[in-house]
């Protein structure tokens, strides 16, 4: 095998191992979904998966998964994207749900809003757009707070 193909399948395995951590499965690798659209493949068109995909091509349209998608460094994404966890190293542009945690890596580009409960966003790389974390949800909190009666509002003196 050429290092390349070394190099990347240890960052696959790496990623995989990372994201069943994520997810706090004990699962082992052969048991979960795995799909990998290779460096030079072009794809157009809804792309729909049960577990983890790596993506080292291009792809226009929409991607699906409830497991991780993981962006490679020459990856070119365009579309929608709702999955359970987003790594990029790549470049992606649109929208994008993720219903655990968005990572963006070093090499990273994300132009467009994002929806996430967690982002973690490494230095070197790029975002440009909206993130929604969630405010709906605290503004609800709120709003219960002032909502409380008075006599279940506790004071110091």
């Amino acid at each position: 095998m050429c290092q390349t193909a070394i190099h990347a399948r240890e960052e696959t395995e790496e990623a995989i191992m990372w994201a069943m951590k994520e997810r706090g499965q004990q699962a082992e690798q052969s048991s979960e979904n795995f799909t990998f659209l290779g460096k030079g493949a072009d794809f157009k068109g809804v792309m729909s998966f049960d577990g983890t995909i790596r993506v080292d091509g291009c792809v226009k349209g929409e991607i699906y998964t409830t497991g991780a998608l993981i962006v490679g460094e020459h990856a070119v994404i365009e579309g929608i994207v709702s999955v359970g966890t987003l790594m990029n190293s790549g470049k992606i542009h649109g929208t994008i749900t993720a219903i655990e945690k968005i990572q963006i890596l070093k090499s990273g580009i994300l132009v467009g809003d994002i929806q996430t409960p967690v982002i973690a966003i490494e230095e070197g790389s790029r975002f440009h757009g909206m993130c929604d974390m969630g405010a709906h949800l605290w503004s609800e909190q709120r709003a219960l707070s002032i909502d409380m009666p008075p006599g279940l509002v506790a004071t110091a003196h």
